[in-house]
This record gives C-alpha cells, sequence and structure tokens, in this order.
C-alpha cells in the first residue's frame, strides 16, 4: 500500500512538474502592443492565438497582468445588447505615441461591415495610425513589428498601404486566395461572398481548390485538385535560413487565407508556400505573373529594428485552451499536430511566435545609450561626400575612383491627370513606371522642385538599387511664391521661416528620416526611403520674381556680406547674401546630422542672370540681376564645389529674338543660332560651371512665343519637339555646359498660357486636355487617350451604335456625321458621297439664344439652327470660323483692351459674319537695335492641317486636325475643345454672353447642337441636313493613357552618345 502511495505521489509531482516549472520560471521583459480591427464577434479570433503565445511566454501587458482577449487589443470592441439584440461597437483608439512599447503586433486590420449592406463600420489603417507606429519604429530604442494578412490591404487607403508595405520590405500584388475543401457556393458555407456575388449562376466550380482573387484587378484564377494541384491544402516550406531561425522545415496543411508578396532587395525570405502545382497549373499561374512558389514569411532588418511578415492569417484560432501555465505546452501541442499532420496553429505559428518573441527579448540587452552612442560617433567619424562639381564637369565617386558624370536627365513636376500638385497624387506604382522609361531613355538625372509624396522617394530608391546604372536627382527647395510676392522681401519673418523648415525637411527626408504631417497643397506622409546616396546636388528657391528680389534688396541695404562657415559673399546684394545664408544651412544641417554634404547651387533664369541686355525693352526682364559668381565656398563646401543653375529657353525673353549679335552667332555646327550664342555669353560670364537645368519647347497645337530660327513655344510636333530638344542639348554641351535637364517629364494639364488662361475655367483645368495651352504639353510622356485614332480607319467608331446625323436618302452628298469624345478632342466623322462635287461644311451651336442663322459668305443661306462656329472643310483651305458675336478674341484686344490698329465696332447678334478663330502671340513690343515698335501679333489657330493623327502610324503628325480618306468617302477629324469656346467640357460649361456678361461670362449646356451642309465648287449649298444634339455625361475623374511621345525615341539616341 506504502509503494502504491509512493507511486501515485510520484505521479501527481511528475504531472504538475510542467505546472510548477512555468510558475518558476521569470517574466520577460516584453512589453507588446496587439492591434485588431477586426472583431465583429466576442470570439477574438484574430487575435487571441497572439494573446496566447504572450501569456504561455509570461510576457504581460502594461499593468503586468495576463493579456485579456477582450481588453487588452487596441481596436474595435464589440457589446452584445441584450435591449435591442444587436452588437455594438465601440472604438479602443489606437496609441498616438508608442514610446512605452517594445513590440507591435498588426493582427487584422480589414475591420467590421453590416451584415446586410456590407457597408464598413470600421477598419483600415489611417495615415495617423501608422504615422504613430512608424514614430515608435524610428526611434533609437529597438523595436520588433510583426505583422500578417490584411494588415494593409482594402479598406486601408492605397497611400497608407505603400507606406506600411515599403517599412516591411514588401510588394503587395494584389492577390489573395485560399485553399477550400468544396468550390461549390451552395455546398459550403466559408465560400466568399465576394466571388458569388461577382459571378452568380456563372460559377460552375465544385470539389477542392484554390481560389485567387486580385483586389486591384478583380480578376478571379481557380486551382482544381488534380488539374491544377495535386494536394490538399498547401504548405509552408522554410528555407535554410528560416530553418536556421525556427528550427522548422515545413508546416502541417494550411487551408486559410494568405496573399501574394514580393520581398525587396533588402528583405530577408525565411519560407514559402508549396502548393503542389501540375504542369496545367503552373502555365495558369504564369499567364497571371503569380509565382509558383508564393513567400510566407519574411524578416526585415534596420538596424535595431526587425520587421516581420506573416503572409497568411495566421494568428486566426477561434477554440484555443483557456489554459496556458504549463511550461513545454506549445512544445508539446506541436509534437502532437505534427504526428496528427494538423493544425498549422500548432505546429508552425505558435513556435515561430515564440522564437521571435524570446529572441527579440534576448536581443534588447543591448544597451540604449551605446546605440546611441554608436550613431553619434559615426555620424561624427564617417563624414562623406559621393558628388563633386569641378571648373567643368560632375563627378561620381565608385568604388574609391572619381568618374565624369555629363548631365542628361529631366524636370519631374507632382501633376497628373485629375489632380493639382499639391494634392501630391502620383502613386508609387507611377513613379516606379515612369524611372523606367527615364532610364532607358538614356538619362542619368532627374530634377524635382519641390517635396514629392513618399512613393516618388521609395521608387527611386528601388529602381537604383536593382539597376546598374542609377539615376540621380537634384533636389529643389520650393519657396512659397505667393509669401515672397506678398511681402516682397525674402527676409520677412513669415518668408525665411518657412523656407528654413523646407530646407531642414528635405535634407531629413532625402535621408529616409521625417514625418510630414498632412497640410492643404502640401505632400506629406513617412518618408522612410533612404535616397541620400543618390542625391547629387542641391538646388533652392524658384525662378526669382525681379520685384521680389528688388524689394528685397531695397528692404536690406546695408547687410553687408555674409561670413559662414561654409559659404561667404564678396560684394554681395542683400538678395545674394540671403541665398549664401541658406545654403550655409543646408549644408550645415545635413552635415551635423548625416555626416554628409553635396555640391550646392540655387535655381536662376534669363530674367535675373547676371548679364546686362541693353537690347531689351520690357522693363521687368531686366530689371535686376541675382548673381552666383559673389557666393564663394569655404572648408567642407569646397570639396564638393558650387555651380550655377539657369532655366534657359529659345525664345523668352524677347531680347534673345531681337539681338543681332545673337542671331549672327555661329554654332558648332556653323549655322547661326541665337540660343547658343546666349549659353556661349552666359558660360563665359561665370567664374563657377553653369547647369541648365530647364530646357525644352512644347508639343503642342497653340502657341505663345516664336522663335527666329523655327524653335516656338508650340505648334510644334512631338517629331519637331524631339529634334529640337536634342539640337539645344548638344548646344548646351558645345557650349561648355555641365549638361542639361530637359523640361519636362510628364504633361501637365493643370498648367495655363497667358494667352488663354481667360479663355478657360481655372478651378477645373486638370480634368481636361487643352490643346490650345502649350505650358500643359512640354511633357515628353503624353496622358492623352486619342480614343479616334484620325487615321481613315473606321474599327474606332464600333461603339457608336448609330449617327448622329443620318441621310435621309441614298442620294444625298453626306450620309452620315458620328461624333464621340474624350477628355481632349470633339471627334467627327463624316461619310460623303465621293462622286459628288463640293465639300463637306459642319455647325455648331454651343450657347442657347446666340448666333447667327445665315451664313453671308455662303450668299446667305439660312441654317436650320443658329450656329456659333462653322467648320469649312475646302480642300487645301479648311478651317473653323467664329461668329463675330462671339469672337473672344476681338471682343477682348479689340473692344475691351484697344491693343489692335483696325478700329472695332459692337458686333451684333445674328450678323451672319463667320471670322478666323485668332490668337494673341505678340502683344506690341519695341525693337531697341532698330528703334523700332513691333506691333501687336496674332496667328489664326482655327486654321485646320490633314494628317494622320494616329501615333501608332509612320507618318504621325500630332498636329493633325483631320484626315481624308477619300477612296471611301470618310474624313475625320478632332477639334480641340477651347476651339470651340469650351471653358470646361467635364461640366459642358462654355463661354457665354461676351459682350453682354463680360469676358467671365460663362454657360452651361446640356450638350452641342451640330448641323451638317454640302457646298459645291460654285459657292453653293447642294445639302443641309437636319442639326442634332450631341451630349455627354459629366465627369470629374478624367480617363488618361501613358504614352511616350515622338520625341521619347530621338532624345533617347541623343542621350545615348553622351
Amino acid at each position: 500500500m506504502k509503494r502504491y502511495y509512493l507511486i501515485i505521489i510520484f505521479i501527481a509531482i511528475f504531472a504538475s512538474l510542467p505546472f510548477i516549472i512555468w510558475q518558476t520560471q521569470s517574466p520577460k521583459d516584453l512589453s507588446v502592443a496587439v492591434i485588431d480591427k477586426t472583431v465583429p464577434t466576442d470570439n477574438y479570433r484574430e487575435h487571441k492565438g497572439v494573446h496566447w503565445v504572450l501569456n504561455h511566454l509570461k510576457i504581460s501587458n502594461l499593468d503586468g497582468d495576463e493579456f485579456d482577449n477582450a481588453g487588452d487589443y487596441y481596436g474595435i470592441v464589440p457589446t452584445y445588447s441584450e435591449e435591442t439584440e444587436e452588437v455594438i461597437y465601440e472604438e479602443r483608439v489606437l496609441p498616438t505615441d508608442y514610446s512605452e512599447y517594445d513590440a507591435i503586433y498588426l493582427a487584422d486590420t480589414y475591420g467590421v461591415y453590416e451584415e446586410k449592406s456590407n457597408g464598413k463600420i470600421y477598419g483600415g489603417i489611417t495615415q495617423a495610425e501608422w504615422e504613430a507606429i512608424y514614430s515608435r519604429l524610428n526611434q533609437p530604442e529597438p523595436s520588433l513589428l510583426i505583422a500578417e494578412f490584411n494588415s494593409f490591404a482594402s479598406p486601408t487607403d492605397e497611400v497608407v498601404r505603400e507606406a506600411i508595405t515599403n517599412h516591411l520590405g514588401i510588394t503587395w500584388s494584389g492577390w489573395l486566395g485560399r485553399y477550400f475543401t468544396e468550390l461549390n457556393p451552395n455546398l459550403n458555407q466559408e465560400f466568399p461572398q465576394r466571388v458569388s456575388e461577382m459571378y452568380g449562376d456563372e460559377w460552375n466550380y465544385s470539389g477542392p481548390g484554390i481560389i485567387l482573387v486580385n483586389d486591384f484587378t478583380q480578376e478571379t484564377v481557380v486551382l482544381e485538385k488534380e488539374k491544377h494541384i495535386t494536394e490538399e491544402g498547401i504548405r509552408v516550406l522554410f528555407n535554410k535560413l528560416g530553418e536556421e531561425i525556427f528550427n522548422l522545415t515545413e508546416s502541417s496543411e494550411y487551408d486559410f487565407w494568405f496573399d501574394i508578396i514580393t520581398p525587396h532587395s533588402n528583405t530577408e525570405v525565411l519560407a514559402t508556400y508549396d502548393w503542389s502545382l501540375t504542369e496545367e497549373g503552373k502555365n495558369k499561374l504564369n499567364h497571371y505573373d503569380i509565382p509558383l512558389e508564393p513567400v510566407a514569411v519574411t524578416r526585415n532588418i534596420q538596424g535595431s529594428h526587425q520587421n516581420i511578415y506573416f503572409a497568411g492569417d495566421y494568428s486566426d484560432k477561434p477554440d484555443l485552451p483557456s489554459y496556458y501555465q504549463v511550461s513545454g505546452m506549445a512544445k508539446i501541442n506541436q509534437w502532437v499536430a505534427d504526428i496528427r499532420d494538423e493544425s498549422f496553429y500548432w505546429s508552425t505559428f505558435a513556435p515561430m511566435l515564440t522564437t521571435l518573441f524570446e529572441q527579440f527579448e534576448s536581443d534588447l540587452s543591448v544597451s540604449t545609450d551605446i546605440q546611441a552612442q554608436t550613431v553619434s560617433d559615426n555620424v561624427e567619424n564617417e563624414e562623406k561626400y559621393s558628388f563633386r562639381v569641378t571648373d567643368t564637369q560632375f563627378e561620381v565617386l565608385k568604388e574609391g575612383k572619381w568618374e565624369p558624370l555629363t548631365i542628361k536627365g529631366v524636370n519631374m513636376g507632382m501633376g497628373k491627370p485629375g489632380y493639382y500638385p499639391g494634392e501630391a497624387a502620383i502613386t508609387q506604382a507611377e513613379y516606379a513606371r515612369w524611372f523606367e522609361m527615364i532610364g532607358e531613355m538614356n538619362a542619368n538625372t532627374i530634377r524635382v522642385y519641390t517635396i514629392h509624396p513618399p512613393g516618388f522617394y521609395r521608387a527611386l530608391k528601388e529602381y537604383n538599387e536593382s539597376h546598374e546604372e542609377p539615376i540621380y536627382i537634384f533636389h529643389g527647395v520650393w519657396m512659397n511664391e505667393e509669401m515672397s510676392l506678398a511681402s516682397e522681401n525674402v527676409f520677412e519673418s513669415d518668408n525665411l521661416n518657412d523656407f528654413q523648415e523646407e530646407i531642414r525637411k528635405i535634407v531629413d527626408l532625402t535621408h529616409g528620416n521625417r514625418i510630414i504631417s498632412e497640410k492643404p497643397g502640401h505632400a506629406s506622409g513617412i518618408y522612410d526611403a533612404d535616397i541620400s546616396d543618390y542625391v547629387i546636388g542641391w538646388i533652392i528657391g524658384t525662378e526669382w520674381n525681379p520685384h521680389v528680389v528688388v524689394g528685397t534688396n531695397k528692404d536690406n541695404k546695408g547687410i553687408g556680406d555674409y561670413h559662414g562657415k561654409y559659404f561667404e559673399t564678396q560684394g554681395a546684394s542683400p538678395f545674394e547674401y540671403f541665398l549664401a545664408e541658406q545654403m550655409e544651412l543646408m549644408t550645415a544641417y545635413e552635415l551635423e546630422n548625416y555626416g554628409e554634404h553635396r555640391p550646392m547651387s540655387f535655381t536662376n533664369w534669363v530674367t535675373t542672370d547676371l548679364l546686362d541686355h541693353p537690347t531689351e525693352s520690357a522693363e521687368d526682364e531686366d530689371l535686376v540681376s541675382v548673381n552666383p559668381n559673389v557666393i564663394y565656398t569655404l572648408n567642407e563646401a569646397q570639396e564638393t564645389g558650387q555651380f550655377a543653375s539657369y532655366h534657359v529657353y529659345p525664345y523668352y525673353p524677347d531680347f534673345l529674338n531681337y539681338t543681332s549679335e545673337y542671331n549672327e552667332y555661329i554654332d558648332f555646327r556653323g549655322e547661326k543660332n541665337n540660343y547658343a550664342a546666349y549659353l556661349n555669353e552666359l558660360h563665359e560670364a561665370h567664374r563657377i560651371p553653369v547647369l541648365i537645368a530647364e530646357f525644352g519647347i512644347p508639343a503642342s497645337r497653340g502657341r505663345t512665343h516664336e522663335n527666329p530660327f523655327g524653335r516656338h513655344q508650340g505648334g510644334m510636333s512631338e517629331e519637331e519637339q524631339g529634334i529640337i530638344v536634342s539640337e539645344m542639348y548638344e548646344e548646351i554641351i558645345h557650349e561648355g555646359m555641365l549638361g542639361g535637364l530637359v523640361f519636362t517629364w510628364q504633361d501637365e494639364w493643370f498648367k495655363r498660357t497667358w494667352n488663354t488662361m481667360d479663355y478657360d475655367n481655372p478651378d477645373r483645368r486638370p480634368f481636361w486636355s487643352n490643346a490650345q495651352t502649350n505650358e500643359q504639353q512640354f511633357g515628353i510622356l503624353s496622358f492623352d487617350k486619342h480614343k479616334i485614332r484620325i487615321n481613315g480607319d473606321i474599327t474606332d467608331w464600333e461603339s457608336q451604335q448609330s449617327a448622329l446625323i443620318q441621310a435621309s436618302k441614298e442620294s444625298d452628298p453626306i450620309q452620315a456625321v458620328y461624333v464621340d469624345h474624350d477628355e481632349r478632342y470633339l471627334y467627327l466623322r463624316i461619310d460623303y458621297d465621293n462622286q459628288v462635287d463640293g465639300y463637306p461644311v459642319l455647325t455648331f451651336d454651343t450657347v442657347p439664344n446666340q448666333g447667327n442663322r445665315h451664313i453671308n459668305s455662303l450668299d446667305g443661306y439660312e441654317l436650320s439652327e443658329a450656329a456659333e462656329f462653322v467648320l469649312s472643310l475646302q480642300p487645301g483651305d479648311s478651317r473653323i470660323l467664329v461668329d463675330t458675336y462671339y469672337d473672344f478674341f476681338t471682343i477682348q484686344y479689340g473692344l475691351i483692351l484697344e491693343m489692335l490698329d483696325a478700329e472695332i465696332e459692337n458686333p451684333e447678334k445674328n450678323s451672319g459674319n463667320f471670322v478666323p478663330i485668332q490668337f494673341a502671340l505678340n502683344k506690341q513690343y519695341y525693337v531697341v537695335e532698330e528703334s523700332e515698335w513691333l506691333p501687336f501679333v496674332a496667328y489664326e489657330t482655327g486654321k485646320l492641317k490633314e494628317g494622320n493623327g494616329d501615333p501608332e502610324a509612320e507618318n504621325y503628325d500630332s498636329l493633325a486636325d483631320y484626315y481624308v480618306n477619300d477612296d471611301e468617302g470618310l474624313i475625320e477629324m478632332r477639334l480641340p475643345w477651347m476651339l470651340l469656346s469650351s471653358r470646361d467640357p467635364s461640366q459642358k460649361e462654355f463661354q457665354g454672353n461676351l459682350i453682354e456678361e463680360g469676358l467671365d461670362a460663362s454657360v452651361t449646356t446640356n450638350g452641342i447642337t451640330i448641323g451638317a451642309l454640302f457646298v459645291n465648287h460654285d459657292n453653293e449649298v447642294i445639302y443641309q441636313s437636319s442639326s442634332q444634339k450631341y451630349s455627354w455625361e459629366n465627369w470629374d475623374l478624367p480617363q488618361s493613357q501613358e504614352r511616350l511621345k515622338q520625341s521619347y525615341n530621338i532624345i533617347q539616341k541623343t542621350f545615348g552618345n553622351y
């Protein structure tokens, strides 16, 4: 009996030993914040599995207690109301300061939704929430971030998603998937509702398989068992590094949600998925660019900060034991799970999480003080520079050797269709795509004027880390022009403080070390991409308004010269003192905080250059100089050097065109060239090297300035743009400059031009493409859709079910008129009888109760509807004409401004007179050398050009307005919206009654009424159709399509020669 009791006692002691051992173990000194926004019920399944591991490891909450599933997490909290018999949700707000936490676990952020409507109640990570998390992860103290499936997907905003994934060192493809034992939704309660709603009765799959859905494109891929996969479920396979860390080789079957990600170059893959693909399955995935071995677990280490991503819903575990106070319990469950080949949680997730927390706690033993001292020592002792500028060239340090670099690149603004620049709407994916194009163009440099969104810097870093030849960047510092114009003194405290804070922001963010809070009109977010290795130089400021320079000099007279540690001035004006002071600040701030420095410059342009221009008669264009020569480098700044930066175009200011010495200058080709002449004089006048930071011409229909050698601001085709930009770059190099940056990379729909800015709605410019405004079309990348290609092929018209105007009989000379539109053009197609002698004429009524009801030039022919415009397609003399009562140009420059020589009388309604459409080109100008006044000049913009408007055609002409296919009896044409006096086609807004209401007159219509006539060569109307109204849906988000202009290939070839 005694022996029996001893055995019982022994068994009891042995059985309680794991409990006793657990009780004697020391608590872990680790604080963890758990975030779960997907808690629709009180089962807490999305974070319960995390809490179990934390409690088992004796990791306490901030109060020193065990983690409670209901209370110890941030996110949404469900409470059942017995009164309403409904679940009520309250938000447990995420911290704004995570300083007291060592680790953060992002369990799930998908959210909670209405059961019936599926409307979101709560969910997604906001930018402010992520900024608070990132702020902790960016502190000197070590940190651990663990995130898993549904941490950044919908409904998290795209910008925030990019910030999270970039920090994790991954890119999400949009694909997510899950293995189902039954693909028939009628037999599977867990079948995804979104797939059922998307396909309905068209879904005909059954049996086991994997469903993949793309959250971005809404594509769906199904992998059926036997046909595409051979095993049930998927498994996690650990690579060598993963085995070393977790002591795991392969998981049990995993049959829950996962996503498809791509690791960045600095991210380690610890495990991948194996889904036992057949050859047919591999082919199917290849078709959708889905990897055959998707990444399952990644690790990204940034100094003392570690980021782990689980590409699956690993912590989701609804049924877990309530007890955890047993030593080795997790291991026992793991052994059991391995034997039974079940429970991914016990066999894989719990062991991984245990290892991560235990290793991280061990790493925390490193002294924060020692780390901080190490960082400080590095900044102090590793002062370095990788770029410098000599008297003739930039140089880059590569593998210990200085290599010359001829600058060849582009400027990049922040505009894209549908948005103003201040909305910072360009995505990381768009930037990444553009960098590929820019690199393939043989460019080595880009320049930006101001702070772009974080995606710009991440995309540039990723591009450069994955390409042998990087793209370097000149980063600008933008001055608030409204503020400086208001004070006309850059030393005014608000001006100065704003500009200097901008300097500090830009230095920090290029080192990946800045959080910028949201502010209207500015980019914001987490700037975590360190691109400092690629910043070749700083170019501070903007094109200086001469009155701001004069005002600054006047208000600060007697300030003397500037004497700093890195820059000084000799004989400087107060404005030049200001520039030297800001250059000092930028250099000193970067050296003190990051131990780096780089070449320095400021923006300048011809208007404020250091030269005298006695042939310039416009006072503002030669009012004052800003002279780089009076600013000198000192100490460390002498190592990297200083350079001058200028914006130089061939057609403006006017003295460039009217200085005989320039016009007689012979360039390196042996040709007369006023642009090369100015470059030559500019170069000779500087003691420091010169970069042409902006140059180019627009490929646009509209014009504003002309050049004596054909290098006009507008009225140039895409091919001409490429040729002239290439010629100008060659001249820049031959005249001894450091290189040049083309203005600009992408078209900018938000821009205005002086001779069209009164004709449109300034609040709606980004929402449509104005072919008449050349400032919008300096880009090498176009966004215009070209919905109809204007090439004589009717394929593009197949979406039109019926003609707007249809002939009533087969003998009618005009058989049909079709109409379509996009954000840039009104398209028309005329089907005519090519056996009938004559030509078509179209009429357009855009304004109700206005327009001519007869055409005097056609013997007073009576129209079926009044018209503001008449389009004549007379061979060799095609043009669009405007009713004199609606002639904006004459009303503005003749009646109101009185700039036209002819005496203008007030026009009358329904006069029957139609006149050419003109735009101003040059106002009256005094030529100093000739002592004569040049008259006001305009050009006929309504003159139409025949040609092929298809960008894919060999004979493509970007300036073509119409195409005649006489063999088929077909004419296609495209009319810029502004030619029809549209102020904003997206809202059907047109210019109104200008005579009675003034230049701002506006009317919103319900469409355009179009009529058709046929005129024989005796000027007789032999046919008139009934007029019909064409209308369209308003739009607020324009459609666009990226297309490289013809100029791209030409510039690419030129850049390749240097």
